[in-house]
């Protein structure tokens, strides 16, 4: 990678984790086939041509919105609250005889 490049990429995308992002998602595409969006005479690796995009302007990125806030709940309801219990109680006893290991056979 030419540094000329790589600091001409930094002016335009100035968070150094988002440009190695944006860099390599784009370099993945060039190795597939993807077409160059810039021109060049000579014969740029897939890393200078993605920088040389980015710092013509030709490729911009999005952040992800941040997730809603997570609802606060108010107080519990009766039928919730009992629910809640018998989430947290023991298993019931099985009733005699409603369950038989099979017997192995010899």
């Amino acid at each position: 990678m030419r540094n000329d490049y790589v600091q001409a990429a930094y002016k335009v995308i100035d968070d150094p984790y988002i440009l190695v992002n944006v860099i390599s998602r784009r370099v993945k595409q060039l190795r597939r086939g993807y077409r160059p969006l810039v021109e060049s005479l000579e014969k740029l690796s897939a890393e200078d041509t993605a920088l040389r995009e980015v710092a013509e302007g030709k490729i911009s990125y999005e952040l992800a919105p941040p997730p809603p806030p997570e609802p606060v709940l108010g107080p519990r309801t009766e039928r919730a609250q009992r629910m809640a219990s018998n989430r947290d109680s023991p298993a019931r006893p099985a009733t005699p005889g409603a369950f038989r290991p099979a017997q192995p056979k010899f």
